[in-house]
């Protein structure tokens, strides 16, 4: 499952990235039109605060609720995903495939987050790391609340 988020969901588009959902983030001012072309010609599924521009393409969710997860739990109850697809594995800036960080990178990276052990990655675009430091415990546990909340049927 591949998504298109517009401009205004940059939160929500990160949080999917770190959920391992190949998300292209809109650039600001980008044309309507060519976010439609895009989501049509790379099969992804446009996310958006915009009623015109989610009446323009049948394959959108229109995203309603403020924050991030609000904005997460509204996607959860219109397309069916897992929250924990394959957590950390894209860059959350620039979504590249994140790969194994090689021995001088580890050494780069701050002594303290060298003793966490690992896995250390590096997105190949940007060349920003990544360590299971405080902040990847939270990112954890928010796509782990995410799935089990996703996972109930919601009340009638």
């Amino acid at each position: 499952m591949r998504f298109l988020c517009d401009e205004m969901l940059v939160r929500l588009a990160r949080l999917l990235r770190a959920a391992g959902y190949d998300t292209y983030l809109a650039a600001g001012g980008e044309p309507d039109a060519e976010l439609v072309k895009t989501a049509r010609r790379e099969g992804r599924i446009l996310l958006t605060r915009d009623k015109r521009l989610a009446a323009a393409f049948e394959e959108s969710v229109l995203i309603r609720g403020f924050g991030v997860s609000s904005e997460a739990h509204h996607l959860s109850r219109e397309v069916v995903l897992d929250w924990e697809f394959a957590p950390f594995t894209r860059c959350v800036m620039d979504n590249a495939h994140l790969r194994e960080a090689d021995a001088g990178e580890v050494a780069a990276m701050p002594v303290s987050a060298q003793a966490k052990g690992g896995p250390f990655r590096v997105c190949p675009a940007c060349g920003r790391a990544y360590w299971p430091g405080s902040h990847v415990r939270r990112m954890e546990a928010r796509l782990h609340d995410l799935a089990r909340d996703a996972a109930i049927p919601p009340q009638a």
